[in-house]
């Protein structure tokens, strides 16, 4: 109950262990790029050919940048304040200079002043289409051929050039009304334009994109005098107002205090305390009369301070009058240009190791993403740990590709002629696996099938009995295929003299092939000719009765897609191995084999991969090699 994880995982059998430790580890991950890298280099080199494609085809932009610095004013009463009242008014007259900048009003001055609307250099910055790239890059191409000055290609390129509508000459043939070009003039004027802040300065960048490197710089030149001078214009403008102001209002108070000193002399002149009931004074001529004390008079000391009131009045408009006349001749902008924009060497886009490099990127995921899309749509055998998670048998061996030689299978004698080769590593490997397998019970006779033709199932055959035969053991082959590539190929050599089974008696079946001393080949012929699967069955029983003298007999059987009739003799062998051909060879298929051979009770040692591009074990084999002795 209270027993170890480790533990309770070494007691489960290699099927239950296997099914929750499924993970992909790094040798996954180096076969899956080794089995794709062809695809995922051919996407990144297409990411790279349309990366060069757009920069090959897009007009250089230049950009041209230029300085100015806003004065802040802060108020007197607001100086003394905390930091963060003053940073509070800081940014907000920054951020409202920005929108100014940004503005409608600013775009159309510096558009007039250098006549952009008529400049053929103001072009949009968004870049042709894809139409004329493919004409600029076919432009190119004959300009680097040398075939323009050709008298066909030049004609041809000029009745293309009389039939397709281009777009330069529609516009030529259309000319637009003058409030959309200047409409269109200030919309590529707020493409180019950036206006940033430089951190938490007064210090504003001016930078503009143009086509042309020294229209660049007039641009951004001259939308800072535009900023500069809107602000000269609207405080001025401002203060113009202002005087006006002030001289209607000193105009209003200077007749009224003329009212109110006249009606006051007059009262003193006549050495009275009362004034006539039917005059009216200077301060209650806009009030209404007083119904509460309708008898009361006006005395002669309202009279004067009515009069120095609107005598303070106008000395009050008058100096603010006078101060507003002196300082207009010495206003100034809150902003000055410290740095001019001059024109640009290089071109600002297209970054042309930035596009290169995003478009080798772009190709290697779109080339990554295929092969996983492509990886998981793929049901064919790859791994030994699919057999075990979907057929719940072993995968017994791994036979790489041998380069060079019949689409990548050995030779028939491959062991006998390279025996250090990996192939016949495996091969071994496959030896001992099934002596291994007849310790527990005894393994004689070897089936060996496959799904298809084609999957190598004849050379695991002949290297299976070169070994065997190579160590002493006499070996024995029976094809029972008769599109067997070894029977083929045996029977048509001259080197090798094999007996048909229907002329001799069958102690006389077989004779020795020449690979090695103590190994035989026998030939079913007449597999075809045998009608149901009972007679089968006893034709082979018979034969396994005379091969008395053999240790090991190995029985190449059809492949399953020529019919599952043949199978039925598996049942007489002592076990069965299942040929696959990597990357080939349908998981879907190779079930249905392996369920048929169970359905006729017979025991199926595993799966042998033939092909494999990526041998599981190369890394152990590694180590061992560099293993000290």
């Amino acid at each position: 109950m209270l027993e170890r994880p480790l533990s309770a995982i070494a007691h489960k059998t290699w099927r239950e262990a296997d099914a929750p430790h499924d993970f992909i580890s790094l040798f996954d991950i180096v076969s899956f790029v080794r089995q794709y890298l062809f695809f995922i280099l051919s996407f990144s080199v297409a990411g790279i050919l349309c990366s060069a494609f757009y920069i090959g085809t897009s007009d250089p932009i230049y950009a041209a940048r230029t300085q100015i610095l806003i004065e802040p004013k802060i108020p007197r009463n607001l100086q003394q304040q905390p930091a963060e009242i003053n940073l509070s008014l800081d940014t907000a007259q920054v951020e409202s200079q920005l929108a100014v900048l940004r503005s409608e009003k600013i775009a159309m001055m510096v558009i007039d002043d250098l006549g952009l609307m008529n400049d053929p250099r103001f072009r949009d910055l968004n870049g042709p289409g894809i139409g004329d790239r493919f004409r600029r890059a076919w432009t190119n191409t004959v300009q680097v051929s040398g075939i323009g000055d050709h008298a066909g290609y030049v004609g041809l390129a000029n009745f293309v050039d009389r039939m397709l509508p281009w777009v330069d000459r529609t516009q030529a043939n259309n000319p637009k009304p003058d409030t959309e070009r200047e409409r269109k003039a200030v919309e590529i004027f707020d493409d180019g334009l950036d206006v940033q802040r430089v951190g938490v300065s007064y210090a504003i960048d001016i930078t503009f994109q143009s086509l042309d490197p020294k229209l660049s710089a007039r641009i951004a030149n001259a939308t800072a005098d535009a900023f500069v001078r809107e602000q000269v214009q609207t405080t001025t403008a401002a203060a113009t107002e202002g005087i006006a102001w002030l001289e209607r209002r000193m105009r209003e108070v200077g007749d009224q205090m003329n009212k109110a000193t006249r009606v006051a002399q007059e009262f003193r002149a006549k050495h009275d305390y009362a004034i006539d009931p039917n005059e009216t004074p200077i301060d209650r001529q806009d009030l209404p009369p007083d119904k509460e004390h309708p008898g009361q008079q006006t005395t002669l000391e309202q009279l004067e301070v009515a009069a120095g009131t609107y005598r303070k009045m106008y000395e009050s408009l008058l100096a603010a009058y006078t101060n507003s006349v002196d300082q207009q001749p010495y206003i100034i902008a809150d902003a000055r240009v410290i740095t001019s924009a001059t024109s640009p060497e290089t071109a600002s886009r297209p970054r042309k190791k930035l596009v290169l490099a995003f478009g080798a990127l772009a190709g290697l995921m779109a080339g990554i993403g295929f092969a996983v899309a492509r990886r998981s749509l793929d049901r064919n055998v790859r791994r030994p740990h699919q057999i075990r998670r979907e057929l719940g048998l072993a995968c017994i061996g791994e036979l790489p590709q041998v380069s060079f030689r019949r689409g990548g299978f050995g030779r028939l004698d491959e062991v006998l002629r390279d025996p250090q080769s990996s192939f016949s590593t495996s091969m071994k490997g496959l030896k001992a696996t099934i002596s291994l397998a007849g310790a527990s019970r005894p393994m004689r006779c070897i089936g060996i099938t496959s799904v298809s033709p084609g999957d190598g199932k004849s050379t695991v055959v002949s290297n299976l009995a070169a070994l065997y035969g190579a160590s002493g053991i006499t070996t024995l082959v029976i094809n029972a295929d008769h599109r067997s590539a070894l029977a083929a190929e045996l029977l048509s050599s001259p080197n090798f003299d094999v007996f048909d089974q229907d002329s001799v008696d069958p102690k006389e079946f077989v004779k020795k092939i020449q690979f090695v001393e103590g190994m035989s080949f026998y030939g079913l012929t007449n597999v075809d000719r045998i009608s149901n699967n009972a007679t089968l069955d006893k034709n082979m029983e018979k034969i396994l009765r005379e091969v008395g003298p053999y240790k090991i007999v190995i029985v190449e059987l059809p492949p399953f897609t020529s019919g599952a009739d043949a199978l039925a003799v598996c049942p007489l062998l002592d076990g069965v191995i299942v040929v696959a051909q990597w990357g080939e060879t349908s998981l879907g298929q190779l079930a249905d084999l392996t369920q048929t051979l169970r359905n006729t009770n017979s025991s199926v040692l595993g799966v042998l991969m033939t092909r494999v591009r990526s041998v599981s074990t190369s890394g152990y084999r590694k180590r061992a090699a560099q293993a000290p002795r």
